[in-house]
């Protein structure tokens, strides 16, 4: 399991590897913000449809093999990265990412399972949140810190580490076992879908998809404020700053998940989206006010509740459907997730021709409020039915 879990870490260091290092291209290149939008929309625009193909066919294709494949592709956008002399390599890169991670996420999971015994299966999906939260943090934080401190080709430097750290993964997995049982029969054709057992559809849709669509679309409206924040508020041009952020905010969110209270997992839900949109909004004033203290303590409060949401809802995730039903519904789960990124990018993209940053954060921050809402009321029927069912 541990194995499988490190090249899940360095997997998933690549789709966030080069937030930190956007200032750099936008002067290197001369880039617009909508250039800028469009690095983070071409990725998600190809991510979402792997994610529903590999979903419904990974099994089918063997859960070993798209892994090795996932990562070849993940390398050969690094290695995109590392030639570019041209904007068209940059989207040509982030479109390989999106593939290349749209077919590793689900497949990762559904993977992991298969190497922990039926002991440890809930350890393991407590494990996998962990790591793939710390993941996206950490991949900012390394990219910035080798930009801004090592006095070497600031644009290719952090993505060498990142083929090192991509190569360390594939070679993790060669080494594990693929766990086919020659018994078994052939997993069954399926058709493309999000695959959600009807059974448990309207508690996926209302308490395990919509609060992890939350957690990325709160945090990404987090991402959007960053730039202008380190920029105003901590006044410094220092590329490693927004990177310790966002791995505070990720990473803080991944060791919260250790903390043993609440223990029952609907009341953690409910708090944890709580916390969701209070550290969103004390984010957001700290924009506007310029303060420090408040951006920190926004920071953190949306950490504790995006570790919390994530772990419990991949929990529920796991732990409703039948295991055959799973890797499926697994895929749905990071669909979702992602799913939400897209809205602050967008979001923002479409208000700000009509409003200022500001505003158009205050905007989102607003419908976010009211998802918020109808999650706890809803939270009431999911109890009932998840007592039913832990009851068994």
């Amino acid at each position: 399991m541990k194995k499988m879990l490190w090249a899940i870490l360095m997997m998933s260091c690549g789709p966030t590897f080069i937030s930190s290092l956007l200032p750099l291209y936008q002067e290197h290149y001369k880039l617009s913000s909508l250039e800028l939008t469009l690095l983070f929309a071409v990725y998600a625009a190809f991510l979402l449809p792997t994610l529903l193909i590999v979903g419904a066919k990974g099994s089918e294709w063997g859960l070993k093999r798209v892994l090795r494949v996932s990562i070849w592709i993940s390398i050969a956008s690094t290695l995109f990265f590392l030639g570019s002399t041209d904007v068209w390599m940059l989207y040509a890169a982030r479109i390989l990412e999106g593939i290349a991670y749209g077919a590793f996420t689900g497949t990762a999971s559904a993977f992991l399972l298969k190497q922990a015994s039926s002991d440890k299966l809930g350890t393991a999906i407590k494990l996998s949140g962990v790591t793939v939260n710390m993941a996206f943090g950490l991949g900012p934080a390394i990219a910035g810190l080798a930009a801004q401190y090592v006095d070497l080709a600031p644009l290719r430097l952090p993505f060498w580490i990142l083929l090192v750290m991509l190569l360390s993964a594939w070679f993790v997995l060669e080494r594990l076992p693929s766990r086919i049982d020659p018994q078994a029969p052939k997993p069954a054709k399926t058709k493309i879908s999000l695959g959600v057992p009807s059974t448990i559809r309207s508690h996926f849709l209302s308490f395990i998809g919509l609060p992890i669509f939350m957690v990325f679309t709160l945090g990404g409206i987090v991402f959007s404020l960053l730039p202008s924040v380190v920029k105003n508020v901590i006044h410094t041009s220092n590329l490693s700053v927004s990177g310790l952020l966002i791995l505070v905010l990720l990473g803080g969110g991944a060791l919260a998940q250790f903390l043993p209270w609440p223990r029952n997992p609907v009341t953690r839900l409910r708090v944890a989206i709580l916390l969701l949109i209070l550290g969103s909004w004390i984010t957001v004033i700290a924009g506007q006010t310029e303060s420090l203290l408040l951006l920190w303590t926004g920071i953190i409060v949306q950490a504790f509740g995006a570790g919390w949401t994530f772990q419990v809802a991949l929990r529920f995730a796991s732990q409703l459907p039948k295991p055959e039903e799973r890797p499926r519904v697994i895929t749905a789960f990071y669909f979702s997730a992602y799913t939400g990124f897209i809205v602050p990018v967008v979001g923002v993209g479409v208000l700000t021709q009509f409003f200022n940053l500001h505003s158009s954060l205050v905007i989102l921050n607003v419908f976010g409020s009211l998802v918020v809402i109808y999650m706890l009321l809803y939270s009431i029927r999911f109890s009932r039915y998840y007592s039913k069912l832990t009851a068994k």
